[in-house]
This record gives C-alpha cells, sequence and structure tokens, in this order.
C-alpha cells in the first residue's frame, strides 16, 4: 500500500461526508457504535493520519512523537473535514517520499507500507462510524478493504472485504463469527 491508496480512501471519506458537513448539529451524535461524536471521530482520523506521517518523517525507532492535534470545539464539520484533509494529504506525501526500506516506530518497526494500511483502515472504519452516526448509507469500498486486510489481519477470515475488515475490528458480526470485543492489527514487520 502507498499514498495513492490513503488519497483513494480520503476521496471516499470526503465524497461520502462532505455532503453532510454543513449540518453541525447532527455531528455530535455518536459515531455509530462508537463513544465518541461524528466530530470527534473526524478529529481522531486526523490526529492519527498526522501521527503517522510525524512517525515517517521523522524515523523514531522506539516511540511516538510528543506531538499531538488540536482542533478548536468551535470549528465545524466542514473546517474539521479540511483538517482531516491536510492530514491524509500529509500522511500520502510522505509515504511518496518515503523509501521501501524505512522504518519508524509502531509497536515495533514499522515500513511505509504498513503506515499507509493504517492510514487506510483509519480513514475507512472511521468513516463507516461517522457514516452510521449521521445515517449515511455506505459500505468501504472492496478493493482497499481487501488491502488493508492482507497487511494489518493476515490471519483473517475468507470473505466479502468490507465485511471481514469490520469484523477484524469489532463493528460486526461475521458468518456466524460473534462481534470482537478486542482485538489488534499488526503494522510492525517482523525482524530478521
Amino acid at each position: 500500500m502507498n499514498g495513492d491508496d490513503v488519497r483513494a480512501a480520503l476521496d471516499e471519506l470526503l465524497r461520502t461526508l462532505g455532503p453532510s458537513s454543513g449540518d453541525g448539529p447532527a455531528w455530535a451524535a455518536p459515531a455509530g457504535p462508537l463513544e465518541w461524536s461524528c466530530r470527534e471521530t473526524a478529529v481522531h482520523i486526523a490526529h492519527d493520519l498526522l501521527a503517522y506521517g510525524g512517525q515517517l518523517a521523522a524515523r523514531p525507532a522506539d516511540g511516538y512523537l510528543p506531538l499531538d492535534l488540536t482542533v478548536p470545539a468551535e470549528a465545524g464539520p466542514r473546517e474539521v473535514l479540511a483538517v482531516v484533509t491536510a492530514c491524509g494529504h500529509l500522511l500520502a506525501t510522505a509515504l511518496d517520499a518515503a523509501p521501501p526500506d524505512l522504518r519508524a516506530w509502531h509497536y515495533g518497526p514499522c515500513d511505509p507500507a504498513g503506515f499507509a494500511a493504517m492510514g487506510v483502515a483509519e480513514i475507512l472504519l472511521h468513516t463507516h462510524d461517522i457514516s452510521l452516526g449521521l445515517g449515511l448509507p455506505w459500505r468501504p469500498p472492496a478493493g482497499l478493504c481487501a488491502a488493508a486486510l492482507e497487511r494489518l489481519f493476515p490471519d483473517a477470515p475468507a470473505g466479502e472485504p468490507a465485511a471481514v475488515l469490520l469484523w477484524c475490528t469489532g463493528r460486526g458480526e461475521l458468518d456466524g463469527r460473534p462481534r470482537r470485543t478486542s482485538w489488534t492489527w499488526r503494522a510492525a514487520v517482523p525482524e530478521g
């Protein structure tokens, strides 16, 4: 996975959520199964995309950079989506510039493809959460889901990629399998 995949996921987010960004009160609703509001969830997306881009740029070997993203409370959904867009493009640009052998910390040494997969997953999963909160019909695209699953959940069961990704991350049942209550993706590359 690479910067183009992050841009494609970001385009999906904007196409899906952008038309509803003028309805500020609706964004106060919970984002699907999350305790966060739709607005808070969008800020979380931006935060993680910025953090992943920062990790790639600084290349720390043993922890996260001591940085944080603050979006003022008075910023409305349209402005928050502009921040998400900026952070998504920063990650994509960092991915474009990163050599494949680069390693930066995310619970172990992670390569650019791992950061791209995490960025795509954050965008798709939380767009799904927000779309549920806003009552918007949307399904994550199969191709991006399949690529994220291959990298982050190598032991995922077979099935329709969006349904499997949602199940792997505790967002639904899958073919009689109960909803997961605990999960972790594997972005770090094995050493050696």
